[in-house]
């Protein structure tokens, strides 16, 4: 059990589609039925699979374990010209304009994405914001994203938000979300003139703001909304390159403790 949750916790925190473990071979065997299509964890193993387009696995590492690969990189945290902050809710969207660090325009507003079955009222809604704030400045040298969910690149993998990508999920369905969901900030970016264009995780995005209004680090930041992201900021600026997305991080080891209703 111990072995179970500790290994569902890194692939939320860290991420992955490969379990390597060294030690007792029935142990390893009986994690690799839990953590398989089937198995009790078939939920996090289909969206290990879904987020990094792999086949999951568990497997021994025989005598040689691999060496670990840092994944810490700079992100952002520019504030000269003219810039667009977009941060996609999961009950309102926001938007500021931004001139060389100081605010020009900001608004709120409700949508409803986690009801909103055709990925063109995303595409609409997110292209709005950045057209209402592009309006208040005389250009747009580059556009940031902060968003729930697990990114990849500059593409959000909207099928994999907790609550709301269950619900998106049903609705549309995976193929079409992939499709059409992911590319969705690029593609805006696109119609907006081939703007330059960053996406991170909410995570990330406070621990950089922290970083930033500190002016030292390490920070950790905690995102909560639609799901829970966590993010963190070493002492350089750097975030962690995790996946950070702690909607579906075990909390409690009893096992009498409550479930959640969408991972089990």
């Amino acid at each position: 059990r111990y072995l179970e949750r500790t290994i569902k916790l890194l692939l939320w925190s860290v991420g992955g589609w490969r379990v390597t473990l060294q030690g007792d071979e029935v142990l390893i065997s009986q994690l690799g039925e839990i953590f398989s299509p089937h198995g009790s964890r078939a939920f996090d193993v289909a969206m290990m699979e879904t987020v990094y387009g792999r086949p999951f696995c568990v497997e021994a590492a025989g005598e040689r374990f691999p060496e670990p690969r840092p994944a810490a990189r700079p992100l952002g945290g520019h504030l000269e010209g003219c810039r667009i902050g977009f941060d996609a809710g999961g009950s309102d969207r926001k938007v500021s304009a931004v001139v060389d660090g100081r605010t020009v325009y900001s608004e709120e507003v409700i949508w409803h994405p986690k009801t909103a079955a055709d990925p063109r009222y995303h595409q609409r809604e997110v292209l709005c914001a950045l057209r209402t704030a592009a309006a208040h400045l005389p250009r747009v040298d580059a556009i940031g994203v902060s968003t729930a969910g697990i990114v990849r690149g500059d593409d959000r993998r909207d099928h994999e938000l907790g609550a709301e990508a269950e619900l998106i999920r049903h609705l549309v369905g995976v193929r079409r979300i992939q499709q059409e969901g992911r590319p969705l900030y690029r593609r805006a970016a696109a119609a907006m003139g081939n703007v330059p264009l960053a996406v991170a995780n909410d995570g990330d995005v406070t621990a950089l703001a922290g970083y930033m209004s500190l002016g030292t680090g390490p920070v950790m930041g905690i995102a909560m909304g639609t799901s829970q992201a966590a993010g963190y900021v070493d002492a350089q600026g750097r975030v962690s390159g995790w996946l950070n997305e702690l909607a579906f991080a075990p909390v409690d080891l009893a096992e009498a403790a409550p479930r959640d209703p969408w991972s089990g």
